[in-house]
């Protein structure tokens, strides 16, 4: 598979991760793919694309064959998911632990075990470790690999090969910023994403609501 860039894996990882956590909302609208992307929970790094960003972003995946769009029937904004299940032959699991390592950066296995809790999948044979290994051995060209430990790591950490050869390792966030309890932080993380994908949908409520009122007036008019 052609390597991909961190634009394309940052939308790739919102689809996957949307597809499984908040499946009724799912497939995206463009509204939702931009709360998804930009959300400050679950992400590393952090940012702040527009429509204008993420755009050409969405054509590039339809042409490899990763995304496609969905046209509403309707007047309702068109929506958008990917198949790399169908296009990679990749299962539940392993698109959802793909899809942390795209989001996240190169994870423990533990960090992974917590942050895929939200996932269906993961009940696969051998968990998050049996995903991993499948992911490392069982493709032609391995999706994973296993990075040494670094000065200062108790664990060895794990990163994707979607973009390529693994170049260089980001530091994990300083230890005052991370909470002694995983659990914690995955509930904490959990809630903020709940909260966003809400807003998500009443922003495209609120949407709807104006186009009939357009509609509505235009009859009169």
């Amino acid at each position: 598979m052609e390597a991909l860039t961190a634009e394309e894996l940052r939308v790739l990882g919102v689809l996957i991760e949307k597809e499984a956590t908040t499946p009724d909302q799912y497939p995206l609208t463009m509204n939702a793919l931009l709360l998804g992307i930009n959300q400050a929970s679950n992400r590393n790094p952090v940012v702040s694309w527009s429509q204008a960003d993420v755009e050409p972003v969405l054509g590039r995946l339809r042409q490899l064959g990763l995304a496609r769009v969905v046209h509403s029937p309707s007047n309702r904004a068109d929506k958008y998911r990917h198949v790399m299940d169908e296009t990679m032959g990749l299962t539940k699991g392993e698109l959802a632990v793909l899809a942390v390592l795209a989001l996240r950066g190169p994870q423990t296995v533990n960090e992974l075990i917590s942050r895929t809790e939200r996932y269906s999948g993961m009940e696969e044979m051998g968990g998050v470790e049996g995903v991993l290994h499948r992911l490392k051995n069982r493709y032609e060209t391995p999706y994973v690999t296993r990075l040494g430990r670094q000065p200062g790591q108790r664990e060895e950490r794990w990163a994707h090969l979607l973009a390529g050869e693994v170049l260089a390792v980001p530091d994990p966030p300083p230890a005052s910023t991370r909470s002694s309890s995983p659990s914690a932080v995955s509930e904490h993380a959990g809630r903020i994403a709940a909260l966003e994908q809400q807003l998500a949908g009443l922003s495209e409520t609120v949407a709807g609501l104006q186009r009939e009122l357009q509609e509505f007036r235009s009859q009169f008019s």
